[in-house]
Order: structure tokens, then sequence, then C-alpha cells
């Protein structure tokens, strides 16, 4: 398989690094398409894959063309694109807030799939979710489905209005964890500890409660049960988040995300 990628920044060279890795194409036949001369130098010193600065008729030698650019950067991206683009290929857009109707109507291109990952794909731990346009054929889809799975796991979403819903819920998902990992770090410096034990002391703790979340064959609130005992401390924590609505301020949060990235997308 032979893909190129518009747009080289973290996730998009999330994207390449994962598919190399795991030997689903080769470095020849990935096409960097980065316009900022001090990365695309960078990446061709790293010998990352087959870089270039710009959009040329190459591009229609490649089976999947990867849109990785700011959703600012749409149009222009488009307007240079849109001549080289062959029916048969595919292209997945991993920008926030741009809808499919828009990208096939900006490149005239019917065959496109809209994928929202986040940044722990860096790492090949993301969760992408992603959608696809009528005719993109099962076959081409199962293609996409297993590059994807190369950054960590993917969720195929028949309707495109749910992208949204990723978008807030784990496309902005790890800067929820962090923030709460900052405050509980913060809290464990304010009882005494230095910052490097109190981060050691949280990010262990985290680790360890997720794979217990993976393992334990109990709901959530019977986890919570069972370190929450009757007069105990994790209660006197439990009634203070209630009494200040910290899960509703979470859930309320996250929300306005999503009705954020609606308004994005129109």
């Amino acid at each position: 398989m032979k893909i190129a990628i518009v747009g080289c920044g973290n996730m998009g060279m999330a994207f390449a690094r994962s598919f190399v890795q795991y030997d689903l194409v080769k470095k020849e036949d990935l096409l960097l398409i980065e316009k900022s001369r001090e990365r695309s130098e960078m990446l061709r010193s790293q010998k990352e894959g087959v870089v270039v600065d710009t959009i040329n008729d190459s591009v229609g030698e490649y089976d999947l063309v990867i849109l990785s650019v700011k959703p600012q950067d749409f149009m222009s991206v488009t307007a240079e694109l849109r001549g080289f683009l062959r029916p048969e290929q595919v292209v997945l857009s991993i920008m926030a807030g741009i809808p499919m109707t828009r990208i096939q109507a900006e490149l005239n291109h019917t065959q496109v799939v809209r994928a929202m990952p986040n940044t722990p794909a860096m790492l090949g731990q993301g969760i992408t979710g992603y959608c696809a346009a009528e005719g993109v054929s099962f076959q081409k889809l199962q293609r996409i489905d297993n590059l994807i799975n190369a950054t960590g796991r993917s969720v195929y979403l028949e309707n495109e209005a749910l992208i949204d819903a990723v978008t807030a819920l784990s496309g902005s998902g790890p800067a929820y964890f962090y923030y709460l990992v900052k405050h509980m770090v913060e809290a464990g410096i304010k009882m005494g500890f230095d910052e490097g034990l109190s981060r050691l002391l949280v990010k262990q703790t985290m680790l360890g409660s997720y794979h217990l979340i993976n393992n334990a064959e109990k709901s959530l609130d019977e986890l919570i049960a069972a370190v929450a005992s009757k007069g105990g401390t994790t209660e006197a924590a439990l009634k203070t988040f209630e009494e200040k609505q910290l899960g509703l301020s979470l859930i309320e949060g996250i929300l306005k995300a999503e009705e954020r990235a609606k308004e994005l997308s129109k």
C-alpha cells in the first residue's frame, strides 16, 4: 500500500511511524508533504519517508491520502490537492471539525473517510473513532481499520454526528485526565511531598487503577465502594467531591466540548 500524508505534525507523524513500525507501509511508499521548510528538512534527515514541501502530481500515485493539517489550513490545502486526486483514491481526514460533505465538495472527490484520533496515538495507545462516506468499499475500510489500529484501537461509527462526541470524549479526553493528575499532584505537595514523589504516587495510582478497571469483573460503582469504606478517608474525599459537584462539572464540561465541536463543524 502507498500512503501520502499532507501535514506532518505530531499526529500525522504518529500515524506515519506506526504504519512503518507494523510493516503496513514501506518508507519508500510513504509520501510526507510538509510545507514548513525547517520541519521537512528534519524529516528528510531522519529518513522518515519520501519528504516533499509542496503538493504535486505525485500524490496521484498513492492509494490513501491522509489530511493531517490544522482546520484553518483546510481551504488552502484542498485548493492545491483537488487537481491531483484520482477517483479511486481514498482521502482520510484526521482534521477536527470538518464534515465529510464539505471535504467532498472542496476536493470534488467522493471517497472520503473521517477520523478523530487522540494524542496517545503517538505511543501506539490511542483510540480513534471513524466513519466513511457512502461508496467507500468494505475492502478499503478494512485496510483503513488495520492502519488506524496500528496507532492503538479504532471504533467504526455509522453516524458521522457522533464524531463530535468522540472529539469531546476521547479526542479531548487526555487533557481532562492530565487536569485531574495535575490537581492530585498539587494536593500531594500541600500535604508535604516534594513534586517528584507526589507525581510518582499519583501516576502509579492511575496506572494501577486503569488495569483494575480493565481486569476486575466489577462495575465502576463497585470498584469505588471497594476503596471507600464507611466513615473512612476515601468517603470523606468523595463527599467533598459530591458537595462541590465535581462529577456534574466534569460531565457539563465534556458536553460543552461536544457543543463546541458541533459549532466548528458548521
